[in-house]
C-alpha cells in the first residue's frame, strides 16, 4: 500500500525545533490605573471566555486510543477532517459585522445619534437624514463582508472535497477529505498530499521505507526516507490488515511545530489612526455645544439643547468616512488585482491594502520564497584547475576515455591489473594525471551520498499488484532521484551528465553505470550520515570487481580542512566560491585494507555495544579513520534563487524596508542564500551568533555583538530561544540596528514569535512572506501577511492577506500599490472629514447670529445630498489620484522612506484640515450673511451653493494627477446640483419659518446672485490654492523635485 503517514509522524523522533518562552511580564498595574490602562477589556475578555468554555463544555485533553479501521470505535467525538478558514457561519455572520463595525467610534456614535431622532424632544430632522447613511454603510459593510466570506467557503470547498482512496472491507471507496475519520484506513498516492495526521503502515516497497516531503511543517521540499511499521508491512496482502486487531495507542494533543493559531479579523494601522481622529472631533464636538450653551446662559431646559447642539453639530463626525474608506479599499483590491505586470495576485483581505504602504520590517522565508528549492551542480575544483557550467564536457570526455581504458584493460589476460587498482596503490608523491583526478572525484561524488534512484511503475499496472519489481521501467528517462537533501540529488544528477549514472541502491549495495554501459557494483560496508554537529557524512565501500575498500567523506569546508592532508588552496577557493553564493562540499577519501578495515569494523561494533557514552565511542573510532585523508575536489552547488530577487531585495533594502530571513534551514545553507542573494551586500560583514546555552554565554556573546557595527547578524534558533528568556529586550534592541538579520532552524512557532516581538517593542509595521504551510502563523502574526502559491502548496497563499505568484511581485505591490492605496486613503479620509467640519462650521455661525439657537440650516433632502450625489463622486475619485508615476515609484524607491513616517496623515495634516474648514465655513456663512442682507430670505441657497462649488474647487485643489473620470465626476455633481434646484424649493427656507417660495428662479440667473456667490467661493478658495503654489515652489515634496 503506498504512502500512509502523517507528516507529524515523521518528525517526532528527530526534530530540531523547540517552542520559545513567553516574553517576560512587564510590572503589573494596581487600583485604578489597571482598569483605565485596560483591565475592563481583561474583564471582559475573561467573562467572555469563561462563558464560551461554559457552552461548549470543553472535554479535558487526554491519549486517546485508535482501532485500526474501526472508527466506530473510538470512546470520543473527534472534530472533523475539514479546513475552516471561514470568520462566521450562518448564525453569527450578523451579529458578528455588527460587533466589528458598532466597535469603532465613529460608527456607534452614528448608531447613538440616529436612535435619538426617535425622541419627540431632540428629534431636529427627517427620519431618513439619519437612518438612510447609517443604513447604507451597513448594507455596503455587510455586502462586502459576504463576498469575502463566501471566497473563503469556496476555498475551503476545493480544499476539502480533495478526494483521497479509503480502505475498507469490501474494497476501495473514494472519500472526500473532510469525511476522513480517526482509525480510518486511507491510501495516499505518490504525490498526494496528506490529509491529516496519519500512522505509516504500509508501503509497497519490500524494505517499507517510503520517500515523504515535509513542506507543510518545515518548509524543506527534499525528500526525507521512513520506514513503515514492521508487523504490518510483513502481513502478505493489503487486505490482511483487516484480518489483525491493532490499535495505536496516542498521547494527548501536544502543542508543537505542527500546530499553528487561527486566523483572526485584521484592522489597518490607518483605521486606527482615524479611530483616534474621530475622537478628537467628537471632542471638539462636545467643547462647541457646551460653548453655545454656555453663550445661551444655560436658558430654559439647557440640557435638552446641549443635546440638540449635539446633533446639529454631528456632522463634524462624518458617517461617510467609513463607507468612503471601505469601497476606496475594495477599489485598490481591484486595482491590485488588474494589474498585468503582477499577474495571479489575489487579494484575500479587503481591508488593509494601505498597510502595504507602512511597512518597515518585512520577514521572509527562504525555500520557496527567495529560492526555488533546485539544486543546479556550478562548479568543481581540483586545486590547480577549475571546472564551471561551460566547460563541463572537458570532464565528460575525461571519464568516458577513463572508463574506455578501464574496460579495454579489464577485458585482457590479468583483469586484476587494472589502472585503478594500480593507481590507487602507487605512492602519494607521484603525481596523477588530471584525468585521473577528474575520474576519482566523479566517481567519490557518485558514491558518497544517500540517494535511492528510484523507477515509475509501467503504465496498466494496478495499485493491488505488491512488489511488482518486474513490473517497472529502469531506463534512463524513467528514473527519478530521492535523498534527504536537495544537494545530494544535484550532485548524483551531475555524474550522471557526465557518464556516471547511479542506476540502483538498496541497504547493503549500489549499482553504477559508466559510459560504455557497464555496470559497476559496490557493497555498502558502513554508513555515517550527516549531522549538524559533525558537518559531514562518509561511506565505506567495497568495489565488487576489485575487492578494494574506500572510505569516502564529504562535509563543509570548516569540518573537514583539519582531515585532509594538508593544501593551500581550499580554504581561499571556498570563500571565492562562497561570496559566489555557491553551497561548497569538500570531498575526500582514504584507501583501507582489508586489515584495517577489519580492525574498524571490530572496534566500531564494540563501541556501538557500550552502555556508557556509547555516541563519543562510536565517535571517537569514526574519527580513528579521519587521519590525512586525501584531498580529491570541492564542488560547488547553487540553489537557484527566483527570478529577480537580488534586484527586488536591493530595492526593499533602498526603500528603508529591513528585511529577516527566517528559516528552518542549516546555519550554512541560510547563511549561503543569504550572500548571494544580496540580503547582505557584499560590503557587510556577517556576524555568526555563537551556539549559547545558558544565561552566561548568552552575555558574553551579545557583549560581543555590541561591539560590531554595519553588520548581518545570523544567530540559530537555540541560541535565539536562550537569548529570548534572559535577554529579550536587549537582543531585540540590538537586532533591530543591524541592516539584515537571517534567523536559521526556526520552528513555525518561533517565526510567529520573532515577528509579535517586533511589532512589541518597535511599534512599526511588519510584513510577513512565506509560500508554505509552516509558514501561516508567521504570517498570521504580522500586521500584513502576503503569501506564495509554490510547490509548497496553497496553505500560506490561502491563509495571507495577499496572494502572488512570484516573490519579484513583492516590489510593485509595495512600491506602487502600497503608496497609492496609503496616499488616497489618507487624502480621502482628511477629505471628508473637511467636508463634515465645514457644514457643521457654517451651522455654528448660523446659530451664533440667531441668538445660539439649535434650529438646523439645511435640512431633509440637502443634508442628504451634500454627502452623496453632490459631493460624492469628486470626493471618491481621490482614488485615482497619485502623487507620483508607477515607473517612477519603482526607480526611486527611496520615495517609500516617506511613507513610514506617517505624514500623509497624523495630527499635524489634520489640524490643518480643520484649520480650512474652519475658515471656509465662517467665510461662507459670514459672506452670505453680509452680502445678500438685503435677500436674506435667500440665504440657504445662496450658502448652499457656494458651499457646493468651494467643495468642487477643493477636490481640484487636492488632486495631484487628473484622470478623465475626476473630470466627469466633478461635471456630473455640478450638474445634478443644478438640476436639483427646481425640485428642493421646500428646502430651502430657514428653520421651520415659512417665507413663502424661497427658491426664486429669476433671482439665482440675476447678474448679482452670479457674481456674489462667485466671490464668496473666490475669497474661501483662492487664498488657499495661493499657499499651495507657494509651498510647492518654496518647499516642493521630494517627488515633485524627480517629475521635474
Amino acid at each position: 500500500m503506498p504512502l500512509m503517514m502523517s507528516e507529524e509522524g515523521f518528525e517526532n523522533d528527530e526534530s530540531d525545533y523547540h517552542t520559545l518562552p513567553r516574553a517576560r511580564i512587564t510590572r503589573r498595574k494596581r487600583g485604578l490605573e489597571w482598569f483605565v490602562c485596560g483591565g475592563w477589556k481583561f474583564l471582559c475578555t475573561s467573562c467572555c471566555d469563561w462563558l464560551i468554555n461554559v457552552c461548549q463544555r470543553k472535554k479535558e485533553l487526554k491519549a486517546r486510543t485508535v482501532w485500526l479501521g474501526c472508527p466506530e470505535k473510538c470512546e470520543e467525538k473527534h472534530p472533523r477532517n475539514s479546513i475552516k478558514n471561514q470568520k462566521y457561519n450562518v448564525f453569527t455572520f450578523i451579529p458578528g459585522v455588527l460587533y466589528e463595525q458598532f466597535k469603532f467610534f465613529l460608527n456607534l456614535y452614528f448608531l447613538v445619534v440616529s436612535c435619538s431622532q426617535f425622541v419627540p424632544a431632540l428629534k431636529i430632522g427627517y427620519l431618513y437624514t439619519y437612518w438612510a447613511p447609517l443604513g447604507f454603510v451597513l448594507a455596503v459593510t455587510i455586502a462586502r463582508e459576504a463576498i469575502d466570506e463566501f471566497r473563503r467557503f469556496q476555498r475551503d470547498k476545493e480544499m476539502n472535497s480533495q478526494l483521497y482512496s479509503k480502505l475498507t472491507v469490501r474494497g476501495k471507496v473514494q472519500v472526500q477529505s473532510s469525511d476522513i475519520q480517526v482509525g480510518d484506513l486511507i491510501i495516499v498516492e505518490k504525490n498526494q498530499r496528506i490529509p491529516s495526521d496519519m500512522v505509516f503502515l504500509r508501503t509497497s516497497e519490500k524494505a517499507g521505507s517510503c520517500f515523504i516531503r515535509t513542506d507543510q511543517l518545515d518548509g524543506e521540499t527534499d525528500w526525507k526516507l521512513k520506514v513503515a511499521v514492521s508487523c504490518t508491512q510483513r502481513l502478505p496482502a493489503l487486505g490482511d490488515l483487516f484480518s489483525i486487531s491493532a490499535y495505536v495507542y496516542a498521547q494527548k494533543p501536544q502543542l508543537d511545530i505542527h500546530s499553528f493559531e487561527g486566523t483572526f479579523t485584521r484592522v489597518g494601522l490607518l483605521d486606527l489612526e482615524l479611530n483616534q481622529l474621530t475622537k478628537a472631533l467628537f471632542l471638539a464636538l462636545v467643547v462647541l455645544s457646551v460653548v453655545m450653551v454656555t453663550l445661551q446662559g444655560f436658558a430654559g431646559p439647557w440640557y435638552r439643547n446641549l443635546f440638540r447642539f449635539l446633533l446639529l453639530f454631528s456632522y463634524i463626525i462624518p458617517i461617510s468616512l467609513r463607507v468612503n474608506l471601505d469601497m476606496g479599499k475594495a477599489a485598490y483590491g481591484w486595482m491590485i488585482m488588474k494589474d498585468e505586470n503582477i499577474p495571479g495576485t489575489v487579494v484575500r483581505t479587503s481591508t488593509i491594502p494601505e498597510e502595504l504602504g507602512r511597512l518597515v520590517y518585512l520577514l521572509t522565508d527562504k525555500t520557496g520564497t527567495l529560492t526555488q528549492n533546485e539544486m543546479v551542480f556550478k562548479r568543481l575544483h581540483l586545486g590547480t584547475v577549475s571546472y564551471g557550467t561551460d566547460t563541463m564536457d572537458e570532464i565528460q570526455s575525461h571519464v568516458l576515455n577513463s572508463y574506455l581504458q578501464v574496460h579495454s584493460q579489464a577485458s585482457g589476460h590479468n583483469p586484476s591489473s587494472a589502472p585503478l587498482r594500480r593507481s590507487q596503490s602507487s605512492t602519494p608523491k607521484v603525481k596523477k594525471s588530471v584525468s585521473s583526478r577528474i575520474h576519482e572525484a566523479v566517481k567519490a561524488i557518485a558514491l558518497c551520498h544517500n540517494v535511492t534512484p528510484v523507477y515509475e511503475a509501467r503504465a496498466g499496472v494496478t495499485g493491488e499488484t505488491e512488489f511488482a519489481e518486474a513490473d517497472q521501467d529502469f531506463s534512463d528517462e524513467n528514473r527519478t532521484y530521492q535523498a534527504s537533501s536537495p544537494d545530494e540529488v544535484a550532485l548524483v544528477r551531475w555524474t550522471e551528465s557526465v557518464g556516471l549514472t547511479l542506476v540502483s541502491r538498496d541497504l547493503t549495495s549500489m549499482q553504477l553505470k559508466t559510459p560504455s554501459g557497464q555496470v559497476l557494483t559496490y557493497c555498502i560496508l558502513q554508513m555515517f550520515p550527516f549531522t549538524s554537529e559533525s558537518k559531514r557524512m562518509g561511506i565505506i565501500v567495497r568495489d565488487e570487481s576489485t575487492a578494494e575498500i574506500t572510505f569516502y567523506m564529504k562535509g563543509a569546508d570548516v569540518a573537514m580542512s583539519t582531515i585532509v592532508q594538508y593544501n593551500d588552496w581550499l580554504e581561499e577557493e571556498c570563500g571565492n566560491m562562497a561570496r559566489e553564493g555557491l553551497r561548497t562540499l569538500v570531498v575526500a577519501k582514504r584507501t583501507l585494507t582489508e586489515e584495517q578495515y577489519q580492525d574498524f569494523e571490530s572496534r566500531y561494533s564494540q563501541a556501538k555495544l557500550s552502555i556508557h557514552d556509547r555516541t563519543l565511542k562510536v565517535a571517537a573510532v569514526v574519527e580513528s579513520l579521519e587521519r590525512e585523508m586525501e584531498l580529491l575536489c570541492l564542488t560547488g552547488v547553487e540553489d537557484q534563487l527566483q527570478a529577480d530577487v537580488r534586484p527586488t531585495l536591493e530595492m526593499l533594502r533602498n526603500a528603508g524596508i529591513k528585511i529577516w530571513m527566517l528559516t528552518g534551514d542549516k546555519l550554512e545553507t541560510a547563511t549561503c542564500i543569504a550572500k548571494s542573494s544580496h540580503l547582505v551586500s557584499r560590503t557587510q560583514d556577517i556576524h555568526v551568533f555563537r551556539p549559547v546555552t545558558n544565561r552566561g554565554e548568552a552575555h558574553l556573546e551579545l557583549n560581543a555583538f555590541r561591539r560590531k557595527h554595519d553588520c548581518a547578524l545570523v544567530i540559530s534558533g537555540d541560541s535565539l530561544e536562550v537569548c529570548l528568556r534572559y535577554y529579550e529586550h536587549e537582543l531585540v534592541e540590538l537586532a533591530c540596528q543591524c541592516p539584515a538579520v537571517v534567523c536559521c532552524r526556526c520552528s513555525p512557532t518561533q517565526k510567529a514569535h520573532i515577528v509579535t516581538l517586533l511589532r512589541q517593542h518597535t511599534r512599526k509595521r511588519t510584513c510577513a512572506i512565506g509560500d508554505g504551510g509552516n509558514d501561516v502563523s508567521m504570517i498570521q502574526a504580522a500586521d500584513c501577511g502576503i503569501g506564495i502559491e509554490g510547490k509548497e502548496g496553497k496553505q500560506a497563499s490561502l491563509a495571507a492577506d495577499f496572494s502572488i505568484t512570484q516573490f519579484r511581485h513583492i516590489g510593485r505591490l509595495l512600491m506602487v500599490h502600497g503608496r497609492n492605496s496609503y496616499k488616497r486613503s489618507a487624502a480621502l479620509g482628511q477629505f471628508v472629514m473637511h467636508r463634515g467640519l465645514i457644514i457643521s462650521t457654517m451651522q455654528a455661525v448660523f446659530s451664533s447670529v440667531f441668538y445660539f439657537a439649535s434650529v438646523p440650516l439645511y435640512q431633509g433632502f440637502l443634508m442628504v445630498g451634500y454627502a452623496t450625489i453632490y459631493t460624492m463622486f469628486p470626493v471618491f475619485s481621490l482614488v485615482l489620484d497619485q502623487d507620483v508615476k508607477p515607473e517612477m515609484a519603482i526607480l526611486y524607491p527611496e520615495l517609500y522612506k516617506d511613507l513610514t513616517k506617517g505624514r500623509s496623515l497624523s495630527f499635524k495634516t489634520f489640524l490643518i484640515w480643520v484649520l480650512i474648514s474652519i475658515y471656509q465655513g465662517g467665510i461662507l456663512m459670514y459672506g452670505a450673511l453680509v452680502l445678500f442682507e438685503a435677500e436674506f430670505v435667500h440665504v440657504v441657497a445662496i450658502s448652499f451653493t457656494a458651499l457646493i462649488l468651494t467643495e468642487l474647487l477643493m477636490v481640484a485643489l487636492t488632486i495631484r494627477t487628473w484622470h478623465w473620470l475626476m473630470v466627469v465626476a466633478e461635471f456630473l455633481s455640478l450638474g445634478c446640483y443644478v438640476a436639483s434646484l427646481a425640485f428642493l424649493n421646500e428646502y430651502f427656507g430657514i428653520g421651520r419659518v415659512s417665507f413663502g417660495a424661497f427658491l426664486d428662479v429669476a433671482f439665482i440667473t440675476t447678474v448679482t446672485f452670479l457674481w456674489k456667490v462667485s466671490a464668496i467661493t473666490v475669497v474661501s478658495c483662492l487664498p488657499l490654492y495661493v499657499l499651495k503654489y507657494l509651498k510647492r515652489k518654496l518647499s516642493p515634496p521630494s517627488y515633485s523635485k524627480l517629475s521635474s
